[in-house]
C-alpha cells in the first residue's frame, strides 16, 4: 500500500481534530503531518513536510482556500475540499472539484474522497497534460464561485485515464449508460464521464438543461422541434431524434415555451 503525507488546513480546531481522528481510523495509507488555521501557517507545514496531500477548507477569514491556491503549486499536491458552502457554490464544486467533502465529514464520504485523490495524483504525476488540466479545473472552481455564478460554464469531467473541461453551453445532450453518462458535444466526439445522469441534473441549468426520459437530458438551445406522432420525440438541430416519456412530455411543452420567450 503506497503511503502519503496529508496536512490539514481549517480554522475551525474541531474540524482539525474530528478529521484527524477520521483520517487516523478510516485511511489508514494517509499520515497526517501537521494541521494549520490559516494559509499562512499552511505553506510553513508546506515548507517543512513532503505533503502530497492537502485537506482545504474554501471558506476562512482572511486568506480563503482559493487564494492560499493561488501562492503555491497547486498542481503538485491531491486537494480535496473541505467545505459546508451555499446551494450554488457546491454546484461549482461538484462541477469542477475534483474531490471535496461536507461537513460535518462522514467516514464513508472520507474513504471515497481519499481513494480517488490520491489515485488522481498518482495519474497526474504521469501525465503532464493532465496535470495541466487539472491546475485549470481548480482556477475555473476559484472564478465560478467567487463571482457567484448560478449554475457553473465550465465542468471538469473525470475520464478513465485522465480530465476533461468542457462549456456546458457546448452541451447538446447527456445520456444515462448504467452508472456512467454520455455527454454528447457540440463539435466534438462523445465523452463518458463517472458522474451520473442525476449529479448533472443538480450542476446544470434547469431553465437551458431539460429532462425529457428519465435516461436523456437536453440543451434546449439546440432543440429544433418536437413531435408528438407514434410516441414523443425531441429533435435537435443535427436530426437526432431523442425520446420523450409520456410522463414527462406536458412538462416538456411548458418548458419549451418558457425557453422560447427568454430567448426572445
Amino acid at each position: 500500500m503506497t503511503s502519503y503525507n496529508a496536512i490539514i488546513i481549517d480554522d475551525e480546531t474541531n474540524v482539525q481534530q474530528a478529521l484527524q481522528l477520521l483520517v487516523g481510523r478510516y485511511c489508514p495509507e494517509i499520515t497526517i503531518c501537521g494541521a494549520a488555521g490559516s494559509g499562512s501557517a499552511g505553506r510553513e507545514l508546506l515548507k517543512k513536510y513532503d505533503v502530497h496531500l492537502i485537506f482545504l477548507d474554501i471558506s476562512m477569514p482572511g486568506e480563503n482556500g482559493f487564494e492560499f491556491l493561488s501562492t503555491i503549486q497547486k498542481e503538485n499536491y491531491a486537494i480535496i475540499f473541505t467545505t459546508a458552502y451555499e446551494e450554488y457554490a457546491l454546484r461549482a464544486i461538484k462541477a469542477n472539484a475534483i474531490d471535496y467533502l461536507l461537513k460535518p465529514i462522514d467516514p464513508a464520504e472520507l474513504k471515497e474522497a481519499v481513494a480517488k485523490a490520491t489515485s488522481h495524483l498518482d495519474l497526474r504525476r504521469q501525465n503532464r497534460q493532465v496535470q495541466e488540466t487539472y491546475g485549470e479545473s481548480l482556477e475555473n472552481l476559484a472564478e465560478q464561485t467567487s463571482g457567484g455564478v448560478e449554475f457553473p460554464k465550465k465542468i471538469t469531467v473525470v475520464e478513465k485515464f485522465g480530465f476533461q473541461i468542457i462549456e456546458a453551453k457546448k452541451i447538446k445532450y447527456l445520456e444515462a449508460d448504467a452508472n456512467y453518462c454520455i455527454i454528447h458535444i457540440s463539435g466534438l466526439e462523445k465523452i463518458v464521464s463517472s458522474k451520473s445522469l442525476g449529479e448533472f441534473e443538480k450542476i446544470l441549468d434547469p431553465d437551458v438543461f431539460f429532462r425529457i426520459h428519465k435516461s436523456t437530458i437536453i440543451n434546449m438551445n439546440y432543440l429544433k422541434g418536437f413531435s408528438s406522432y407514434q410516441g414523443a420525440y425531441a429533435i435537435l438541430d443535427d436530426n437526432t431524434k431523442l425520446a420523450i416519456s409520456r410522463r414527462r412530455a406536458i412538462e416538456f411543452k411548458e418548458a419549451v415555451g418558457h425557453f422560447s420567450k427568454s430567448v426572445d
